[in-house]
């Protein structure tokens, strides 16, 4: 059993769904618990339940938009427990519409909640995970935003955007011990109702998906990853980059991107760049360039 004894954890959007999953199994394993969300009533519940159970845990209601309540329940948490060791990001809305009808504040909050919700409570701990040189961090995203939703174009912007956030401060965090990953759930929370049959639902709890989260917050976990999690069944996605072609800058190459497009897009022989100037060696390298010997 993965040991989190004597380890702090925050999960935001902890009142219901997944994040009261992973608040009890966080517990289960021995953290104290720190559950945010919006309604005190719904997380002094959520506490209960895991003192029930002989957890520790500690209710702090509050905004992840409203960086004034990060910061304050950040400073209740080391005031109380004088460490944060683990970060779950989840608290999260749904607004969904197509993008032709969809108002364009629907889509600035759902961005505000998902991705400025994780930036705020994520930059609230990391000085002190840094100094530490210890910290987990996971960041909640979506297959609305690895591989597009009809309908999703607000969330998957937000959640793809968080794996872009979680692959910088991967390499940032590294040298100080803070890993970070992201988990794309799948599970049937409040914001599925109605859309899936029972048959799927029940197999689809959320806390077929928690499992992932002590995984990502243990000593073992790995950094800069995206771990798939539903039904008690895990993948890993991967954004990946084909081998490409070189045609040069001729007057034609516009016209011969487009005759040669299968070969780019062919993903046999594709690679998983450590960071993004990987792309950038790859082109030069295509191009004929050396570095090595220039």
């Amino acid at each position: 059993m993965i040991d989190l004894s004597n380890q702090v954890a925050i999960v935001t959007g902890a009142g219901g769904g997944l994040g009261r999953a992973h608040a009890i199994l966080l517990a289960k394993h021995g953290a104290k618990v720190v559950v945010t969300d919006l309604n005190l009533e719904t997380l002094q519940s959520v506490v209960s339940e895991i003192e029930a159970a002989g957890g520790t845990a500690m209710p702090v209601a509050g905004s992840v938009t409203e960086m004034g309540d990060v910061e304050a329940m950040v400073a209740k948490t080391l005031d109380q427990w004088g460490q944060i060791d683990i970060l779950v990001n989840n608290a999260g809305i749904l607004r969904d519409k197509t993008f032709a009808k969809m108002d364009l504040e629907d889509f600035r909050l759902v961005m505000d909640v998902h991705l400025m919700g994780a930036v705020n409570c994520t930059k609230a701990v990391w000085d002190h995970m840094r100094e530490r040189t210890y910290g987990r961090i996971i960041m909640t995203t979506s297959s609305s935003g690895l591989f597009g939703n009809f309908g999703q174009s607000n969330y998957g912007a937000a959640k793809m955007a968080l794996v872009g956030f979680m692959n910088t401060i991967a390499l940032e965090g590294a040298r100080y011990g803070v890993k970070v990953n992201c988990l794309a759930p799948t599970a049937a929370t409040q914001m599925v109702e109605g859309l899936l049959p029972q048959e799927e639902l029940d197999l689809l709890q959320p806390e077929r998906v928690s499992p992932a989260v002590i995984a990502l917050a243990g000593p073992d976990a790995p950094t800069g990853q995206i771990i798939c999690a539903g039904a008690g069944a895990f993948s890993a996605a991967h954004i990946t980059l084909t081998p490409g072609i070189f045609l040069g800058n001729g007057e034609d190459t516009p016209e011969q991107l487009v005759e040669n497009m299968t070969q780019v897009l062919d993903r046999d022989g594709a690679t998983v760049p450590v960071m993004g100037e990987n792309q950038g060696r790859q082109e030069l390298a295509l191009a004929g360039y050396n570095r090595g010997s220039n």
